[in-house]
């Protein structure tokens, strides 16, 4: 069963972006404050990943934290913002599985942006929970890399869970449909979707380029595109298409 749930948004390790949004998640803090608890366990993991200058940025960021954050905006050297479209996603969950209580981290992304995730969810919460989850993070941010029992930590490269986590007084939630992608790595998804191929596309040279080249006039200034953000989609569209034509000429 899962007690809570945290997904993260964020550029894959290999873009020269630096961007982190919040998807939907689940972070009860009444009761037992599982919500807390995972929050707390995703810094202690990743906190000691930040360079000396974003620890020592991390205070000011922490303290705008308790009063909720602006996004868009800068912190800790990344783009926070609210648009998902084209990151990737880091999963951490808190399980109770027959009796175990079982931290699940997903350690495939980058270690910072999972801190910075952890506090923009905190920071989206009213004022009580905000407070009491900021707590959680500020012990972590103080025991880096200690994670208290009665949890046992399981790490996972890609952290896709079995489910959908339940909202609190509420039915149950539609299923994505997320099957047919079954057996495609998150990259090689991320790339198809970037070019606008579905699930079941038959990959060919020829289409991955056709389908770049008709992106990237959409994308670029020349074309009448906003230039704000267009050298970022260009990058991105430009990752996509080298994973695709490395995939499709294996």
């Amino acid at each position: 069963m899962i007690l809570a749930e945290l997904d993260v948004r964020h550029t894959r390790r290999h873009m020269p972006t630096r961007r982190v949004a919040l998807d939907a998640s689940y972070l009860p803090m009444t009761g037992q404050s599982h919500g807390a608890a995972l929050l707390e366990a995703v810094v202690a993991e990743n906190i000691s990943s930040l360079d000396e200058e974003q620890l020592d940025m991390l205070p000011k960021f922490l303290h705008s934290a308790k009063k909720g954050l602006m996004v868009p905006r800068i912190a800790l050297r990344y783009r926070l913002q609210t648009d998902t479209h084209g990151l990737d996603r880091s999963r951490h969950r808190l399980l109770d599985e027959h009796g175990w209580l079982i931290i699940e981290l997903d350690v495939h992304g980058a270690a910072v942006p999972q801190v910075i995730g952890a506090v923009m969810a905190a920071a989206s919460m009213g004022q009580s929970s905000r407070l009491r989850a900021l707590r959680a993070i500020e012990a972590a941010v103080q025991a880096p890399g200690v994670i208290p029992e009665p949890f046992i930590v399981r790490r996972l490269f890609h952290g896709v869970p079995r489910d959908r986590p339940p909202l609190p007084s509420a039915g149950p939630i539609p299923q994505p449909a997320d099957s047919e992608w079954n057996g495609v790595s998150s990259d090689r998804r991320w790339a198809m979707e970037v070019l606008g191929f579905t699930a079941g596309s038959d990959l060919g040279r020829d289409d991955v380029q056709r389908r770049f080249r008709r992106l990237l006039r959409l994308a670029h200034p020349d074309h009448g595109a906003e230039s704000v953000g267009a050298a970022d989609r260009i990058a991105e569209l430009s990752e996509a298409r080298a994973l695709l034509l490395d995939a499709v000429s294996t």
